[in-house]
Order: C-alpha cells, then structure tokens, then sequence
C-alpha cells in the first residue's frame, strides 16, 4: 500500500531556523498549513507554493510593540514601514493618543493633539479619517472591517479617553471628580471587554498639542491613573506609559517620578511598560533605573517592562522635511512656503545664505524643533546609515577642524543634492557616544525592544525599521560587542509577543499562527530614508526601505517576497481576550 504524501500549503526549504526561544539555530524545514505551522523538521511533502531558504535565516515574523498607526489603519492597507521589516504585528495606540472614543465636536481637539505629538499633518488626517465611529468599540469595528497587509492591536489611549469623559474640562488637564473617573472606568472595562491590549498615556512634556499646549494625559492624577490601572487589572491587560523620569537630574525628582509606577504596577497587579531612554542630562540614570526595575520586580510584586529603542532615537532633518536648523530663522521662514526646487534656488544665493546663517531663530512651538540645533548630535546621513557614528563626525567636530560654525556646516551639507540631503540627529541613546550601555539595558529580562513608532513622526523620524538594524548591525557589522542571531530573533519575536499575551506567535513550531520571515541574512542592508508624498491629500512621509527579504509571510499567505509586496492582505485585528488565546478576530 502506497503511503499517502502530506501536502501543505507552503513549505519553506533548506534554511536556518531560528525559532525565538532562544534556542541556538538548526537546519530545518517549515511547513505551512491552514494559516498555521504544521511541521518544523525534515518535511518530505508536497506544497502549493515552495520558498527555497538555502543560505537563509528563517524567523518568527517580528512585533512592535509600540506604533502609531491610528490613522494609517484607517486610510492605508499597507503598514510602512513596519511590513518591509519583517515585522507581521503591530500594536497602536501609544502615548495616549489616537482618534477613539471620540464625539464629532471634539475631533480638532484629538488631531491636534496627534498633529503635535506625533508629527502627522492635519490635512493628512482630515482628507484620510472618515469618522465612521465615536466609541472604541466601534474604533476597533471599522479597522477589524478593513484589509491590511499585517496584524494589528490596539490600546484606549488616554487623551482621547479624558476628552471624551470631560469635555473642554479634559482638555484643559483639570483634575477628574469621583464621576468622571467611575465613567472611564466603565469606558475601560468596555473597550477592554471588545479586545484593547489596555491603557496607554503620557505624562512627557516634550507631548505637545500643535499650538503647544500639553496634551489631556499630562500630570493626570495618581488617583485617576491607579483607578483606570485597577479596570485594567481585571481584563488582564497592561498599561503602557511615557513617563516624564528624566527631565532633568534632580535624582530625588527621578525617584519620585519612578516611584509612581511601581506603585501602578504593584497595587493593582498590571504590568506598566514603560519608554525608557538614556538621556544627556542623567546618562547614568538608564542603568539605575534598571537595576530599580528588577528590585521592584522581585521585591515588591511589580511587573516593569522598559521598552528600549536598539539605536539612538533619531531626528532626520531636510529642507524636504518638517524640520531643519534654520526653519524658524526669520529669512527662511520667508520661503518656507516655496516649492522644494524654487527654495533651494534662493537658498544657493550667497546672500541668503549669510542671513541664515547668522540669526538668531525664533522661539519654537514645539520643542522637537528646537532640537534641530544640536550640532554636537548631529551627522551626515549616507546612503546606508550609520546609527552609531563617530563623534568625530558629528557638525559641531567638524565645524572646529575646518574653523567654521556648524551653521555653515550643516547648511552646506543640507543643501546638496538639489536639497534632498538629509542630516541624523540623535535625540537620545546616545549621551556618550557609543551604544553599549543600550545594549546591556535592552538585553537584561525585563526590558523590551521596541519604540519604531510607525506611522507617526511623517517627516521627523523613520524609526520602524529597527527589526532590520537589530540584524545588520548588533549581529554582523558594529565594531564594538554583538548579540547572538539566537538573542537578537528573541528579542523581536516571542519577547514582545510574551509581553501583549499574545500566546498563537513570535514562535516557529507546530501549531502557532504562521508568521515567518525568510532573510538573506548575509546581503541584508538598510538604507537611508526615501520622501514618499503618498499620504492622504498628498501628504509627505519618510519610508525606508531594506533588501534582503526574501520572504516575509502572515497567517500563511505571503505578503513580501524578494522584498516587494504582493498585495496579499491577511493582516487581522488582534483582540485581547482575558485568560484566553489570542487570535485574529
């Protein structure tokens, strides 16, 4: 008797796995069927479709626990540039700010909040957004009901949460009574009820509406906060938080500061992930809150997960983009209207170029722009970008060596290339101009890489492309200390599945949802950000490409292949199901 050949749906042959246990990489075979892993082995079969994986890594699809993507779910199919990264889950609704719940008369009020905070043009959100939900249920409802390339997840931000509950009151950051807090309380427990992963706020003052105000999350009371973290606590969901620990280094106030989640965390029992950065001001505080994070753990029943960004939080700045040294310089505020080609004419005039050169610009709304001038942290970007660059090389080093000011440095250096140049400032993660001390910070047990922030910061930051620097460059290329591929896939897969409760992913073995990435692992390269005007309304973003992946699949359909889209749309709304297994709704 003849013995019958399993078929598949796609088997993926001869590569390297590395399966996101931790567990050293082995040569197999994957087999793919129904949408989940059938077989990780030696697979005999037979498939619709074969993806030869010979000189290959072969993944669990990567997840970013930290985007924004609010409103690309809503107008776009494709979430870029997570997708191009290996990335097959995403988790929005950060920061506390989003569109959702949201009555008709207080939408300005939650665009502005994201135009400020999150970099995203108010015509962009005006043209994309159709409104067609006031209450987080039915947020969730309208993305469940559209096709994406990748899956998607949700939190019930903050500022949106407050605005809805008290109206102007919200807004304008006055403290909740007992009634507005016993209502978010009930708007919590139902959009945890619906599939929220939980709460997500803010209480950075670097959040800014566009006309400079603090967003409704700022300074929120310890009582409102603990109160919405208990409804939380209930479902079994987290609590996101950007917290305000290093502004400054009065180390009392940074105590103080972190004392407050810890106290989240433990009164309530919910895990509170917290943004983590190691700053200029404090640059020691990033390994002592870490060591603050593991006593809290273990001593006093908290449950702290840091998220940490794998490279220096990065501004990219152009005279194509949101934001140069010059863009609140009185003259060229002049020509900031022009188009690109017919500013850079005027900008090339030796005269212009004196008066910008040489004023003084004006106060800034938000204090991102003003950032645009840290000529120490500042750096030519190249075709392939170096995200650990030598402080030699920065425009204040070189403005010295060649007895100029770095004004004329970088204006020369932005204006090349017809003006589409672009110089790398590095915000944060990078007070000592190496990234060793991140490393050890994102590789202890508590903390979570994350923070590629896709889908805001348009023409600002293109952060989402870390999945692909964690490989090219803390595995193959840096010249300091490197990860193992085994810690690194880790890290970007069953780390921070494990931290959302995600139990179907971020795992190649048999039975869990088939997301899995197929990389050239030897000829995979990133390269510097590419200005798209693809937005709603023409608007303007930074995408970023990568080659190398081969293949990049979603629930057993391939949506990447050979590092072009295929237009397969599997993606899913995830929703968090308390003490259950979360899936695909």
């Amino acid at each position: 008797m003849t013995p019958s050949i399993e078929h598949f749906d796609i088997i993926i042959r001869g590569g390297t796995v590395i399966d996101g246990t931790g567990r050293e990489p082995f040569a197999a075979d994957v087999g793919i069927r129904d949408g989940r892993i059938a077989t990780v082995g030696v697979v005999s079969g037979t498939a619709g479709e074969e993806i030869d994986a010979k000189g290959c890594i072969v993944t669990p699809g990567f997840i970013d626990v930290h985007t924004h993507y609010d409103g690309q779910a809503i107008w776009s199919e494709r979430m870029l540039p997570s997708s191009a990264h290996g990335v097959t889950t995403v988790v929005m609704g950060n920061c506390g700010v989003g569109f959702a719940p949201c009555r008709p008369g207080d939408r300005d009020l939650l665009v502005s909040a994201m135009e400020g905070v999150e970099d995203i043009p108010e015509v962009v959100m005006t043209e994309g957004l159709d409104w067609s939900w006031e209450s987080f249920p039915e947020f969730l409802d309208v993305v469940d009901s559209k096709p994406h390339d990748i899956d998607i997840a949700a939190y019930l931000p903050h500022s949106a949460l407050r605005v809805f509950v008290m109206g102007e009151r919200g807004a304008n950051r006055e403290d909740a009574t007992d009634a507005d807090i016993e209502q978010m309380k009930k708007i919590v427990a139902e959009a945890m009820a619906v599939g929220a992963m939980g709460f997500a706020t803010s209480r950075v003052s670097i959040h800014r509406s566009i006309d400079g105000t603090n967003i409704p999350s700022f300074e929120a009371s310890e009582r409102e906060l603990s109160a919405i973290a208990g409804e939380v606590s209930k479902a079994g969901g987290i609590v996101q938080l950007v917290p305000e620990l290093l502004e400054g280094s009065d180390p009392q106030e940074i105590r103080r500061r972190f004392d407050l989640l810890r106290r989240i965390s433990s009164q309530h029992s919910v895990c509170v992930s917290f943004t983590l950065a190691q700053t200029d001001d404090a640059p020691d505080y990033l390994t002592k809150i870490g060591d603050w994070v593991e006593e809290a753990n273990a001593n006093d029943g908290a449950t702290l997960r840091p998220q940490i960004f794998p490279r220096p939080v990065g501004m990219i700045i152009g005279f194509d983009l949101s934001a140069t040294p010059f863009v609140l310089c009185p003259t060229y505020k002049l020509l900031a209207h022009l188009p690109l080609a017919e500013r850079i004419a005027e900008l090339r005039k030796p005269e212009v170029r004196q008066k910008i050169i040489t004023e003084a610009p004006d106060d800034p709304t938000l204090p991102t722009i003003a950032i645009a001038r840290t000529f120490e942290r500042m750096f030519e970007m190249s075709d392939q970008p170096n995200y650990e660059p030598n402080m030699n090389d920065s425009v204040a080093a070189r403005a010295r060596r060649e007895g100029r000011t770095p004004e004329e440095v970088a204006y020369d250096l932005l204006i090349a290339d017809d003006g589409h140049a672009m110089l790398y400032v590095a915000l944060s993660n990078y007070a000592k101009g190496s990234l060793d001390e991140i490393g050890e910070a994102f590789m202890r047990p508590a903390s979570v890489i994350a923070l590629g922030d896709g889908g805001a910061h348009y023409g600002l930051i293109c952060d989402a492309s870390y999945t692909t620097f964690m490989l090219t460059h803390w595995t193959r290329d840096r010249k300091g200390a490197r990860l193992s591929l085994a810690k690194t896939i880790k890290a970007l897969s069953s780390i921070p599945s494990e931290l959302m409760g995600f139990s179907d992913r971020g795992i190649l073995a048999e039975g869990f949802k088939a997301d899995v990435n197929v990389i050239d692992y030897e000829k995979l390269a990133l390269y510097r950000p590419e200005v798209h005007y693809d937005l709603p309304a023409g608007g303007r973003r930074l995408n970023q490409k990568a080659s190398g992946y081969r293949a990049t699949i979603v629930s057993g359909e391939v949506i990447v292949r050979s590092d072009a889209h295929t237009g397969a749309l599997p993606g899913r709304l995830v929703r968090h199901a308390p003490s259950a297994e979360l899936q695909p709704a």
